[in-house]
């Protein structure tokens, strides 16, 4: 029995920053470079009161990576410690979705300027939606399999979005 069904995903905007061919591994939020997401002109009015929260996730296509799919994997940062791609942050996943949480600096039209962003300049919108503080804040969240590692520093640069190298 296959229980797949049918997906269909539209793009709804387009990423734009200044990254081409190299990009940070987490948002920068300090970034100087100018990050904004214009939005196709029919979902304009989705934007209706998306200003009044500072901080929003952007869900987008990973249509640049063009590297074999793993199941499991082991990033160079750790150890050499083998996870599952559903234990990282990798971009090479079954679906190449990815996530950001960025500010909202100004919305002007159908364009919402943010802090940095970790995405390729043209990058494809999947979706928007708002952090809310009270539900998205999880105070007991924990590190998982990272707390193994020997260097907590390391985390840190990719907390801070700190690009590095391995």
């Amino acid at each position: 029995m296959n229980d797949n069904i049918a997906v269909n995903i539209e793009q709804i905007g387009i990423i734009k920053t200044p990254y081409e061919d190299k990009a940070p591994f987490q948002p920068i939020d300090n970034d100087k470079e100018e990050f904004y997401i214009i939005i196709n002109e029919q979902y304009r009015d989705g934007l209706k009161k998306l200003k009044t929260f500072k901080y929003i996730y952007i869900i987008y296509y990973l249509n640049q990576i063009k590297i074999e799919k793993k199941m499991l994997i082991s990033p160079p940062w750790a150890e050499k410690k083998e996870i599952g791609v559903f234990a990282s942050r990798s971009p090479m996943r079954p679906n190449q979705i990815g996530l950001s949480i960025v500010k909202i600096k100004k919305i002007i039209d159908n364009r919402i300027y943010t802090s940095g962003l970790d995405v390729f300049n043209n990058t494809p919108l999947l979706d928007i939606k708002p952090y809310i503080k009270d539900l998205d804040n999880k105070t007991d969240a924990n590190n998982g399999w990272v707390s193994e590692l020997n260097d907590d520093g390391h985390l840190a640069l990719h907390i801070n979005g700190i690009p590095h190298n391995y």
